[in-house]
């Protein structure tokens, strides 16, 4: 039957209805990174007062039952004066309407976080309930919503001394799935506020474990620097650390940073705008980049100091790097609402011209400190020399010469295109063997593993290669490896973990994700590597079958069963492993993308990521038993 396609059939979405429709364009997902997403902007609000000087205090209350928080500031209170065109409260405009706030123009903020006039509203489109106080001219005002709707007009308490801005609000269980807060996110989150806004009092107040705690730091990022280069476990290579802080008046800009090179073997710079994260980088890492790059080679060039025999890449000055950068600017232009890079280009001249001459500058005034540094960027790229020829050997003696020869335990698929392409690292040759009868042969290409690979945690590049299975998972991928690594030549377009739903083969997963992270990390960075997430369980109910991945999952079916008032009998079996699962059931379950389960890895910040890997897999054990010790009481049955 033909469809008609008429005016009828547009759909105007009014109000506050396209957060609600679509909350995935305002937050990035409602997943828990979106969900901790409405804390931070309305935290950005806080602190935008902050950064402008009209508040030194910010307080968040995480209330006992985990899912409802409390944001407050003591700055200037949210106007309740009547909007001259809309004709309702301001407070009610900012909380209802998108793009409403104080922000387009620069009267009321120099420089702000809080850019898009959406913030308080999105919140509030997707909370169950919300309240807003606002201390203003001695009196208390307070306005409820329910689901984005004001219930009611502002009402005034009574008298108030000081001024600020209260936000309570719990998020929308019809929008969320989980809505429960992590109190670690946030107050790691808090405590980044505090260093990047020295002298802000900021404190986290947690009614569930009964816990307060306070964020306040005199030196800022020079704090900051510490606690990260602490936290990496790397030794430094120079004293002092290099700070630059430069401000335009006439632009309202500003540039903060710190920087000290390390022993570690990659760059870590956290940068931030306005004091927002910004963990995809942006224009104003890449000037900050070149500014490095620029002013380390003319240092080295002005005191002869090139090293004979190799030459000095980008990378190599870069490797070891540790910084914080946190700049302030009038007008910056994110990507997305998530803030997550900035797009500016005329920052990352800005940046560049700023940090070039300081850093020459620097170096010249701190000879010692200067010639370690370059003694380290010499030291990295004759380790890049030899890592390639490592690999060049290796590649010699496992490759003709005219052609990429796959390992011979690899069985390939036929699509031709990278995006139509997925290679499954599968845990053993009978697991592996099931996998290469269930595939869709054309799309899915297996690569079976013996036993478990190497811990590359501490080890060497050249050391890596010489493991065969590793050897043979890097050339099945074709991009390379380590510095040398080209994505372009990558042969996949998602790289999928398969490995058994048990403590062995979580073990095997965390080896794999330990050498992906490590050593070929853009492929993390990008993402393209997946969990899959084959079920432990069978549990036949009567005529339906459910497939549980654990001991909770599994639990939880009988449970939904049981509420449903299904009397069938339960009858649970738990599989040994991939190899014992027919391969109609695999595919059911795990390699189908129509019925698959698949966790895509995500590193949403690095410096925690890094402290757990090196936890988990250092030489230091030390972390490990307490990790061990403080779970011990919650282990019941040991999966031996």
């Amino acid at each position: 039957m033909a469809q008609t396609y008429t005016a009828k059939d547009i759909t105007v979405l009014e109000g506050l209805d396209p957060v609600r429709k679509r909350p995935g364009m305002y937050i990035g997902g409602v997943g828990s990174p979106g969900l901790h997403h409405l804390v931070w902007e309305i935290l950005d609000n806080a602190v935008d007062e902050a950064m402008n000087g009209h508040a030194g205090n910010i307080h968040v209350q995480l209330h006992a039952d985990r899912s409802s928080i409390t944001v407050a500031d003591d700055g200037r209170g949210v106007p309740v004066d009547r909007h001259p065109r809309s004709g309702k409260s301001a407070l009610e405009v900012i909380f209802t309407t998108l793009h409403a706030g104080g922000k387009f123009e620069h009267r009321t903020y120099r420089t702000a976080g809080g850019l898009h006039g959406v913030g308080a509203s999105v919140v509030n489109a997707l909370s169950a309930e919300l309240v807003a106080t606002s201390k203003r001219d001695g009196r208390l005002w307070e306005q409820r919503f329910r689901r984005g709707r004001p219930l009611a007009k502002p009402r005034q308490l009574g008298s108030a001394r000081g001024t600020g801005t209260a936000v309570f609000f719990r998020p929308d269980p019809q929008i969320f799935p989980k809505t429960e807060f992590d109190p670690a996110v946030i107050a790691e989150r808090l405590e980044v506020v505090s260093y990047l806004h020295k002298g802000v009092r900021v404190v986290f107040d947690d009614e569930g474990r009964g816990e307060k705690r306070v964020f306040q730091h005199a030196d800022g990022l020079q704090d900051y620097l510490t606690h990260i280069v602490g936290a990496r476990r790397a030794p430094t290579v120079h004293e002092p650390v290099f700070a630059l802080g430069k401000d335009h008046d006439e632009t309202g800009s500003r540039v903060n940073l710190v920087l000290q090179w390390t022993e570690a073997t990659d760059e870590h710079v956290r940068s931030y705008v306005n004091g927002v994260p910004t963990g995809s980088g942006g224009t104003h890492e890449n000037g900050l980049r070149a500014g490095v790059g620029k002013a380390v080679r003319n240092f080295i060039e002005t005191h002869g100091l090139s090293p004979k025999g190799v030459t000095l890449a980008a990378d190599d000055i870069r490797e070891g790097l540790t910084g914080v950068l946190s700049i302030f600017v009038r007008d910056p232009q994110f990507q997305g609402q998530t803030k997550d890079r900035l797009n500016n280009p005329e920052t990352a001249a800005a940046i560049d011209s700023a940090v070039r001459p300081a850093l020459e500058h620097w170096l010249n005034q701190n000879i010692s400190a200067a010639r370690a540094i370059v003694a380290r960027i010499v030291i990295a790229a004759r380790a890049r020399e030899a890592s390639r020829a490592a690999q060049q050997e290796v590649t010699r003696k496992g490759v003709a010469a005219a052609r990429l020869s796959l390992p011979g335990k690899l069985s390939d698929c036929s699509a031709r295109t990278a995006a139509d392409r997925e290679l499954f690292i599968v845990e053993g040759d009978s697991a592996g063997g099931s996998a290469k009868q269930a595939r869709d042969r054309r799309r899915q290409a297996i690569l079976p593993l013996r036993g478990k690979v190497l811990n590359t945690e501490n080890v060497a590049p050249a050391k890596v290669l010489e493991n065969k299975e590793l050897s043979d998972l890097v050339t099945a991928l074709g991009c390379g490896f380590g510095k040398t690594l080209n994505l372009e030549k990558l042969r996949y377009g998602k790289i999928i973990i398969l490995a058994d739903a048990d403590s062995d083969g979580n073990h095997i997963a965390t080896l794999l994700l330990t050498f992906l992270y490590r050593h070929l990390p853009p492929l993390i960075q990008q993402g393209r590597v997946y969990l899959a997430q084959p079920p432990l369980y069978r549990v036949d109910i009567g005529k339906e079958t459910f497939w549980a991945l654990d001991e909770p999952h599994r639990d939880r079916i009988l449970d939904r069963v049981a509420h449903n008032g299904h009397r069938g009998k339960a009858e649970i079996t738990r599989f040994k492993g991939l190899g014992e699962m027919m391969p109609k059931v695999l595919w059911d379950t795990t390699l189908n993308p129509e019925t698959r389960r698949l966790l895509r890895v995500d590193v949403s910040d690095r410096l925690l990521t890094d402290q757990v890997m090196n936890g988990l897999m250092g030489r230091d054990a030390s972390a490990r038993f307490q990790f061990i010790m403080e779970r011990a009481d919650q282990v019941q049955d040991l999966d031996v």
